[in-house]
């Protein structure tokens, strides 16, 4: 049992320990481990001892050597009230609390006791900073603008931002997640921007949270999820601090969790997993293309093959003549009917990303290439599947990878095997079929309690200027309505469209 936890007391309700029990208690239970540091020095002028107790593990000891020993060792110290005027160390905290004890050593302070007060402590601020730096994004990754990305520490993050937003209004708000790993989440939002209902809803799911651990952002988002139980992401993750800043401005809110690479933006929208960052780098037009050329890829990756599935089995019909010519040829020594056929590649396809993505990645690559390579050929040859469906797999996969967003990638991937099943039920009336039930659950989710589906429902015209297309800049003057913002105006149109021309 942990001695501070909450729960401590809970067998022997009514009895409560004293300081000096609660003192004793902790130094039992740390002193098990052997990063459990105590030492013991004497003053020269005073002539008194004093205590450092620390976690070795979690602590700077150049920071202990140079910038608090030597400041208590060589100058006169008889009360715990001067370590603060002595120790050059700015975060530094006098409390006669012993219950904040764990929580401070646990998270890379120093306590110092003196000899001639018992009951109050010293906290100074020694953290060991292991931190990853700064790289490229990976996920992510854009030819064109900035290439910083996020890293696993949140203070380094949480810089990354106010570097992109100096404005006094970027509040931050911290919370302890995590009954075991006491897991540092930050919520970051624009105050007097962002719509405060948004900011409540997502304070106190956060601080509603119940779980022993927490390694990541997205044990939180599955946790504060409108709907835990559906294959949609409901707030959308992000590696890049440009976009980071660029939707705070929006009037959203982000939530960073330490140890985690990457940020949680709320609330989000379904077509906003569909449009890369590097979208806003590009002229207008280019952009909006790669944006509908994204849709497109989407659709034909879940749609292809269970339209191949239901033509192949209800409606030959609808199949041109000279198409069924190739078709028949290819088919007339496949023993298998169309969906064990799709069913077979289309499983191949995912142990192959599978494979590809949890080795390393040289043979990973290799894998993937050889793999699909030296299977495809082989199963075409000895007349498991037919090549037009191998064809039409391949480009299924192919497209299946321009989504921006790695989750929602992975939601396109599964999305694909009830519209088979359903196509192979009843052809394309269980497409339809299928499809009704999935926009039936498009319509019920919620982001943080706004629409999922917004700007296609409930239909706002306004927002269509930055959803599927990408309106220039100067037509984007108000914020997403659906967000509910405080300043719903970004900037003055006609000043920004208005170009003055000097004459020399």
């Amino acid at each position: 049992m942990w001695p501070f936890s909450k729960n401590n007391n809970s067998g022997n309700k009514g009895t409560e320990k004293s300081p000096e029990e609660i003192k004793k208690d902790f130094q039992q239970e740390a002193s098990k481990s052997e990063d459990y540091k105590k030492t013991c020095y004497e003053n020269r002028f005073s002539k008194t001892n004093f205590y450092f107790h620390f976690i070795s593990a979690l602590v700077d000891e150049n920071i202990l050597q140079k910038d608090v020993l030597p400041y208590l060792l060589e100058n006169h110290f008889d009360s715990i009230d001067q370590v603060k005027s002595l120790v050059p160390v700015a975060d530094i905290e006098i409390s006669d609390d012993p219950s904040i004890i764990e929580k401070k050593l646990f998270n890379g302070y120093v306590l110092v006791k003196h000899q001639s007060d018992k009951n109050r402590y010293a906290f100074v601020a020694a953290q060991k900073e292991v931190v990853r730096s700064i790289t490229q994004p990976e996920v992510e990754f854009s030819v064109i603008g900035p290439k910083e990305a996020f890293v696993e520490s949140i203070d380094q993050n949480i810089n990354l931002i106010r570097k992109r937003l100096s404005i006094k209004e970027l509040v931050i708000e911290r919370f302890v997640v995590g009954t075991l790993s006491k897991t540092q989440v930050a919520l970051i939002y624009i105050d007097g921007l962002t719509n405060e209902e948004n900011v409540n809803t997502a304070r106190q799911r956060i601080q509603d949270v119940d779980f022993d651990q927490i390694n990541d952002s997205s044990y939180l988002e599955q946790l504060i999820a409108d709907n835990t139980h559906s294959v949609f992401p409901q707030l959308l993750d992000t590696e890049r601090p440009d976009r980071t800043a660029a939707v705070l401005a929006e009037g959203k809110l982000v939530i960073i969790v330490d140890g985690s690479p990457l940020a949680l933006i709320g609330p989000t929208t379904l077509v906003e997993f569909f449009n890369a960052f590097e979208d806003y780098f590009l002229n207008w037009y280019i952009s909006s293309f790669l944006r509908l050329l994204r849709v497109f890829a989407v659709s034909f990756s879940i749609l292809i093959t269970p339209v191949y599935v239901a033509a192949l089995t209800y409606h030959y019909e609808l199949i041109p003549k000279d198409l069924m010519a190739t078709l028949i040829t290819s088919r007339q020594e496949i023993p298998l009917p169309p969906i064990l056929e799709a069913f077979f590649l289309e499983l191949t396809i995912e142990l192959l990303r599978e494979a590809g993505a949890r080795l390393p990645t040289k043979v990973g690559q290799t894998i993937g290439i050889v793999g699909g390579i030296v299977i495809g050929t082989a199963s075409v040859e000895a007349g498991l599947t037919s090549n037009v469906l191998l064809i039409i797999v391949a480009l299924a996969a192919l497209a299946s990878f321009t989504t921006p967003v790695y989750k929602m990638g992975n939601t396109i991937r599964v999305l694909r095997f009830p519209f088979l099943i359903f196509a192979q039920l009843w052809g394309l009336l269980g497409i339809v079929f299928c499809f009704s039930i999935l926009m039936t659950h498009l319509l019920q989710l919620s982001s943080l309690g706004r629409p999922f589906l917004e700007p296609l429902f409930p239909p706002r015209i306004r927002d269509f200027k930055d959803a599927l297309i990408r309106l220039p800049f100067n037509s984007q003057s108000t914020r997403p309505e659906y967000l509910r913002t405080q300043k719903p105006e970004r900037f003055k149109k006609k000043q920004a469209t208005k170009k003055v021309d000097i004459d020399e």
